[in-house]
């Protein structure tokens, strides 16, 4: 996910309503979005991604190997994003991981057709990141681990972020049929053009 976007003085800050009723929202998408991929057995890049390949290597669900990976990120973003920043992460990561738990007990998917699946995955996950940074928080991304990595050695960070996402989705070509692994693609094309046009920091403030 991108990283959050530093606040601004002109801006009114969110009222405690305010950010819980935008971190549900985040949550809710990306359940949902989680929830569709793994119903179509695609991958994705990125923490979410990495979780699922433990996931299927391991045996574990999904929502316990998404809570474990990200769980050594939230002291890191402590320390380079302060203390708000890390308790919403923590909140929406732990959230997260329950709604992922319990959807499949709750909704039953069906057919769907890969391409639109994929792209209703990157849309969801799109629409879920910005919510998640417009309330000062993250799904307990990788990328605070590669802006570390940029500070301690000048590497940049997109670099780290896309070398990390090409690993991701070498280690799935290796489980993943090619079909599944084209609709993969999609799905992160999607998620990238959604932030891409929509990311801006005129437009979305944290507040």
């Amino acid at each position: 996910m991108p990283d959050p976007t530093p606040p601004r003085a002109d801006v009114p800050r969110h009222s405690a309503i305010d950010d819980a009723q935008g971190i549900a929202f985040s949550v809710t998408m990306a359940g949902f979005g989680i929830h569709i991929l793994t119903h179509m057995g695609f991958v994705t890049g990125q923490t979410a991604g990495l979780a699922i390949l433990l996931a299927h290597i391991s045996g574990l669900s999904v929502s316990a190997t998404y809570f474990l990976v990200t769980l050594p990120f939230h002291l890191l973003a402590w320390r380079r994003m302060g203390a708000r920043f890390a308790l919403k992460t923590l909140l929406i990561t732990t959230a997260l991981s329950l709604l992922v738990a319990l959807l499949p007990r709750w909704i039953e998917l069906g057919r769907i057709e890969p391409a639109l699946a994929a792209v209703l995955i990157g849309l969801l996950f799109g629409i879920a990141a910005l919510a998640a940074i417009r309330h000062g928080g993250s799904f307990g991304g990788l990328s605070v681990l590669w802006i570390e990595l940029q500070d301690r050695t000048g590497f940049r960070a997109g670099h780290a972020q896309l070398v990390s996402d090409i690993l991701i989705f070498a280690a799935a070509a290796l489980i993943l049929p090619f079909d599944k692994l084209v609709y993969s693609f999609l799905a992160s094309a999607v998620f990238a053009l959604f932030l891409a046009v929509n990311h801006r920091r005129d437009r979305y403030v944290v507040a």
